[in-house]
C-alpha cells in the first residue's frame, strides 16, 4: 500500500490508549512510506494523526469540503490539501487517492464514511482492504452487530470477512497488506447466505 485513507473523529476524548494507537499507526505508515489520506481537519483525532505523520517526516493529504474549510477547521500544514464542494466528493476523492482504508474511533461521520466505502467494496467498486483499528475495544459492539447481521442472514460471511480488525496498528497494516479481496455477490440467486 502506498496510501491509506483513515476515517476518524473530529473530536478527541483524551484516551491515552487512543493517543498511543495514533502514534503507532503514524510510525508504521511513515516507516513503510505510506501516505496518510484523511479528512483534512486540524482538530480531534484527525489533527493528532496528521501531526503525528508530519512530525515523523511522512506525507499527509487532506480532503475537506469548502464549508468546513470556511469554518477554519482545515489543517494548513499538510503535504497537500484538496478542497471539494461536498461530503460525497470528499469520500470519493479520498477513496480515489488511497489503496487501503482504516477506521479509528469517531462518531457518526466516521461511521458513515466507513460504511459507504465498505459498501462500495462489497459492490465491487474498489478493491482496497478495509480495516478497523479497534482501540481498547471501542468498536466491539459494532463488530458484534456485523456478526449478528451474518447470523440473521442479512450479510454474507465472505463480506463480513472483508472487515479486518485489530487493536494493534502494526498487525492491522500487516493484515491489510496480505488480504486477498474477494467480495461475494450482494444479489443472491438462491438467497442462501451460508
Amino acid at each position: 500500500m502506498k496510501a491509506i485513507c483513515v476515517f476518524c473523529g473530529a473530536n478527541f476524548n483524551g484516551d491515552p490508549l487512543l493517543q498511543q494507537a495514533i502514534e503507532e499507526l503514524a510510525a508504521i505508515m511513515v516507516s513503510r512510506e505510506i501516505t496518510l489520506v484523511y479528512g483534512g481537519g486540524k482538530v480531534g483525532v484527525m489533527g493528532i494523526l496528521a501531526d503525528a505523520v508530519l512530525n515523523r517526516g511522512g506525507k499527509a493529504v487532506g480532503v475537506i469540503p469548502r464549508f468546513l474549510m470556511d469554518k477554519e477547521v482545515g489543517h494548513r500544514g499538510l503535504t497537500e490539501l484538496h478542497i471539494v464542494e461536498n461530503m460525497h466528493q470528499r469520500k470519493q476523492l479520498m477513496n480515489d487517492l488511497c489503496d487501503g482504508i482504516i477506521m479509528l474511533p469517531g462518531g457518526f461521520g466516521t461511521l458513515e464514511e466507513f460504511f459507504e466505502v465498505l459498501t462500495w467494496l462489497q459492490l465491487g467498486l474498489h478493491t482496497h482492504p478495509v480495516g478497523v483499528l479497534n482501540v481498547n475495544g471501542f468498536y466491539d459492539l459494532l463488530l458484534k452487530q456485523m456478526d449478528v447481521m451474518v447470523e440473521q442472514k442479512f450479510l454474507k460471511p465472505a463480506n463480513r470477512a472483508l472487515v479486518l480488525t485489530s487493536g494493534d496498528a502494526i498487525e492491522l497494516v500487516n493484515l491489510m497488506d496480505n488480504i486477498e479481496i474477494k467480495p461475494d455477490e450482494v444479489w443472491f440467486r438462491d438467497r442462501n447466505l451460508t
